[in-house]
């Protein structure tokens, strides 16, 4: 088993959820670190570590980013991380795998399974370094993490919708 570093400047952890349930809301946090170990040549063998500095959250309007950040989202101030540790990983044909493990959002930690793409092992150009890509999705509902603002709208419907999709590109590199 060869032990693998997120390169942080080349790695993100983005999300999408319904506003006012009429259009998807993106997000991302561009400070995520980690290790993962595997076998290249038997890529079930992947275990994961992840962190993300919620302070890095970009929606690209600020002041949907100060609330977010708020005690009525993420409560930044109260939970500055979000992490996952995998427990379990498993071939899904090709270059496909299910990641299951944990993960921890504003102090509340829940099983998830993440479908996995990985592209690599590549030499890069620049220093030569052995890289690998991963794309890992999942969708979550964010009341089971303890964010439950929200508003009702005129409609019967809410002004932010229950499942979130998750995504992080990852791309780490041989330590």
């Amino acid at each position: 088993m060869n032990k693998w570093v997120i390169d942080p400047d080349h790695s993100i952890a983005a999300f999408s959820i319904r506003h006012m349930m009429i259009a998807n809301i993106h997000g991302l946090f561009s400070n995520l670190t980690g290790a993962l170990e595997f076998d290249p040549a038997d890529m079930s063998t992947l275990k994961a570590e992840a962190e993300i500095d919620v302070s890095t959250l970009w929606t690209g309007i600020k002041k949907r980013d100060q609330h977010l950040l708020s005690p009525d989202f993420f409560d930044a101030d109260k939970y500055p991380g979000m992490a996952f540790r995998s427990t379990k990983s498993e071939p899904a044909g090709g270059s496909r795998l299910k990641l299951s493990g944990e993960l921890t959002i504003h102090g509340v930690t829940r099983p998830v399974t993440f479908d996995v793409e990985y592209s690599g092992p590549v030499k890069a150009p620049m220093g030569g370094e052995t890289s690998f890509g991963f794309t890992a999705k999942t969708s979550v509902i964010r009341e089971d993490f303890g964010v439950n603002w929200n508003v009702p709208m005129e409609n019967g419907g809410i002004m932010g919708g229950h499942e979130v999709q998750i995504t992080l590109e990852v791309e780490c590199d041989l330590v």
